[in-house]
């Protein structure tokens, strides 16, 4: 890979990670009801399993998907049925009496695998092995999947830290009730792209 398409590499890598998108809904959410430490698994989930995504879908899932189209539009069905879902688990995360005991954050484990039907994540797999790593070699793809991973958690960080200082204004029931089901109706709108496509 050649310094200018390593450097395009990484700023797209750092605006799709940094930009509105499933992932950082979820994070601003959790920031907001469950605090910076709290959320740090859920943050750690996200980079690595979307790392170890791009790897998978570079060294062979891509294939599964040029030659079975229909695997991708089951893949979009069941990425949206559990993308609603989650919406919903969101805008009932906060307890009645407004505290943060009502759920309980993300895990690694969890985050790691929701990148597996996480719209966003696809399309930004796909894009970034199409673009810069096109010959797929095992380095190519692992330089691609690596630079995700460095730039991808200090993109999230910032959703979960901007979470964090809203907690300052959600400190009525009422007042996080109607930002979790903000959140959960932001996180449904970022499915609109894959229902157009």
């Amino acid at each position: 890979m050649t310094y200018d398409l390593f450097i395009a590499l990484t700023v797209f890598a750092f605006v799709t990670s940094a930009t509105p998108g499933p992932n950082n809904m979820m994070l601003l959410a959790s920031g907001a009801n469950f605090g910076f430490l709290r959320t740090i698994p859920h943050m750690f989930g996200i980079s690595l399993g979307f790392g170890l995504m791009i790897f998978l879908i570079g060294i062979g899932l891509m294939q599964v998907f040029e030659s079975y189209p229909a695997s991708r539009t089951l893949l979009s069905l069941v990425s949206v049925v559990y993308m609603l879902w989650l919406a919903w688990k969101i805008a009932h995360s906060a307890a009645p009496e407004g505290s943060a005991a009502g759920g309980t954050p993300m895990t690694f484990w969890q985050a790691a695998a929701f990148q597996w039907v996480n719209p966003k994540a696809w399309s930004m797999g796909l894009t970034a092995i199409t673009l810069y790593a096109a010959d797929r070699s095992v380095w190519s793809v692992a330089l691609v999947a690596l630079a995700f991973v460095l730039i991808n958690f200090p993109s999230v960080t910032i959703w979960v830290v901007l979470g964090r200082e809203m907690r300052r204004f959600l400190t009525s029931p009422a007042r996080l009730r109607a930002f979790n089901w903000s959140m959960a109706g932001l996180l449904v709108l970022s499915l609109y792209p894959v229902l157009l496509s």
